[in-house]
């Protein structure tokens, strides 16, 4: 069953059937809750739309995100969406994007675009979190049960990875389940109102005093500039990313996620796609003809989110382009009058040094099926041990050591990839 045909199922909530009348109000509320599951995105897309405008989210649930992952990533490799939509009488309270991925033994829930997605949630209507745990796991339990009514979105195993404990101002109703940490934390900080004081705030006058003379050092290159390119310099821009990633990740022997079908035009067409541009920011720092570094990044509401980022390799990189790049994104931010910049998920070094706020992220796993016992339990086991590791200095280190003595061993060259932001400071 794939996007030619939606497919609808509804089921009226029976909490108070279920329950006493001495449940109280927030389970009262519950029961007016009314559930649909649609597999077909271009039939729920003006409501989508309308309902992401006064919904808590982040903009990697609104729906130019997600159906181009879809489009380019998701349909071609068999995802299914499975997009839940709450209402209350004709009101939309929460939209949850979930979808089914076919693996060679079982076939697993999970968010859609969960792997390209730095932050996973439902959207929430303001108001939304009232509704009482106990509420929430019950609401789970239906969701749940609707799916597996469903033919095409049986599942065996359930994985929803890099939840946000908070979506806008709203506690994530998603973490009333038997989540686990994720092995990552993410990092943001609050902009204020003037660059100069921010700087100052954040770095200290020994750091600034480096910082500008590595600026100088690149200006004896060549001029120094930000450039935010015009429609005509996108394509050129983001293969320049790609290329430069590809040769710092072959160093470190980190995997390709370009290799992955799709990839490469999903991203083409965030960068490029003219009805995206308020959404998503390509940039780059260019010392004279060099593309020194180049950055996508996202703006949404009031918060401007660190993606993607690369440098080149050349002689410029001995003086810090990504570093300086940074810089001048930060103060972009703060000249749009933006009041966030968030780093998004991985724990990179420089992102402590810039933020102000430490996010834990959550996942949980569950299975569905006797079929996805054992997959569940290794999930369940490989994520604890992955966190144990990247939160321990020594055994990380050996990790990235290991990892990079096998890359240059190999020496084989990678096609174009890009991956999420690495460390300024490496530059």
């Amino acid at each position: 069953m794939g996007q030619a045909a939606d497919t609808i199922v509804h089921a009226r909530t029976s909490m108070a059937d279920m329950h006493s009348a001495t449940a109280g109000t927030a389970l009262a509320a519950r029961s007016a809750i009314t559930l649909s599951v649609h597999d077909d995105l271009a039939s729920i897309e003006p409501i989508w739309r309308r309902f992401q405008e006064i919904a808590d989210c982040t903009p990697f649930q609104t729906f130019d995100w997600l159906s181009a992952w879809q489009r380019h990533i998701g349909a071609p490799s068999g995802v299914t969406p499975a997009i839940v939509i709450g209402r209350r009488g004709d009101e939309i309270v929460f939209l949850l994007p979930l979808s089914v991925e076919r693996g060679a033994f079982t076939r697993r829930l999970t968010f859609l675009g969960q792997d390209l997605c730095d932050y996973n949630a439902p959207l929430l209507a303001p108001g939304f979190a009232p509704i009482s745990a106990s509420a929430c796991a019950d609401m789970w339990a239906e969701i749940r049960a609707l799916l597996q009514a469903t033919p095409a979105l049986r599942h065996d195993t359930i994985a929803l990875g890099k939840m946000p404990a908070k979506i806008g101002t709203q506690p994530n109703p998603m973490l009333h389940l038997d989540v686990q940490l994720n092995p990552s934390n993410a990092y943001e900080t609050d902009l204020g109102a003037d660059w100069e004081t921010f700087y100052s705030a954040k770095r200290s006058s020994s750091t600034r005093r480096r910082d500008r003379t590595k600026l100088k050092k690149l200006g004896d290159l060549g001029e120094v500039r930000f450039v935010n390119p015009d429609e005509s310099d996108l394509g050129k821009t983001l293969d320049t990313l790609a290329q430069q990633k590809t040769k710092s990740f072959a160093r470190m022997g980190i995997g390709n996620l370009f290799a992955k079908p799709g990839h490469a035009a999903f991203y083409q067409e965030l960068a490029t796609a003219p009805q995206l541009r308020g959404l998503v920011h390509l940039s780059r720092l260019d010392v004279g003809g060099t593309f020194a570094a180049v950055n996508l990044g996202l703006t949404f509401r009031d918060c401007y989110y660190h993606i993607l980022a690369s440098y080149d390799d050349g002689e410029v990189s001995r003086f810090g382009p990504g570093a300086a790049h940074l810089r001048e994104l930060l103060k972009f931010a703060i000249e749009r009058g933006l009041r966030r910049f968030d780093f998004t998920i991985g724990d990179e070094p420089y992102k402590r040094d810039w933020c102000d706020t430490e996010q834990l992220l959550y996942d949980y796993s569950a299975s569905a099926t006797l079929r996805g016992l054992p997959v569940t339990a290794l999930a369940l086991a490989k994520r604890s041990a992955k966190r144990m590791i990247k939160h321990s200095a020594p055994l990380w280190g050996l990790v990235v050591r290991l990892r990079t003595t096998v890359a240059a061993w190999r020496k084989k060259p990678d096609a174009p990839s890009i991956v999420p932001a690495a460390d300024p400071d490496e530059r």
